[in-house]
């Protein structure tokens, strides 16, 4: 990783827009729904996601599971900028609470660590839409996976 990348924590930090850029390049499934970081670090990450005809079910409703992916890819994100160099993070749980459609505009999800322990880290995302109402709000624990020491 680039040093530069690194707060004075120690913790991966991403702040450069051509950095943003790469970050979502390295997530394929965010880059095809649309998702734009606007800020990435290991305290916070907020994304975006403009909504779009083929994200909708009937009536041109965003896609709840639209909603879903974006706030685990945030909540990912945010766990992912705060491990130890090498180490890697999968979710595995995910609780949603959906609160009202989104029908048109922007989805904006700000993701926070609340718990960072040794093999699990707690991360909460809360969706906003255009008007600044919350949306949904997703809280996900994610596994923590040790770099790779050698091959077998």
């Amino acid at each position: 990783m680039n040093p530069a990348w690194r707060g004075p924590s120690g913790h991966k930090l991403l702040s450069m827009p051509a950095d943003l850029d790469a970050l979502i390049a390295l997530m394929p499934f965010a880059g095809q729904l649309g998702l734009v970081l606007d800020e990435a670090s290991a305290d916070r990450v907020i994304a975006r996601l403009a909504w779009a005809p083929h994200l909708c079910t009937s009536g041109g409703i965003m896609h709840g599971g639209v909603l879903m992916s974006l706030a685990d890819t945030a909540g990912a994100l945010v766990t992912f900028l705060g491990l130890p160099e090498g180490a890697t993070t999968a979710t595995i749980t995910s609780t949603s609470q959906l609160f009202r459609p989104v029908s048109g505009g922007t989805v904006r999800a700000v993701a926070v660590p609340l718990h960072r322990g040794r093999t699990t880290v707690t991360a909460q995302t809360s969706l906003y839409d255009s008007e600044q109402r919350l949306v949904a709000q997703t809280t996900q624990i994610q596994a923590v996976r040790p770099a790779r020491t050698g091959t077998a």
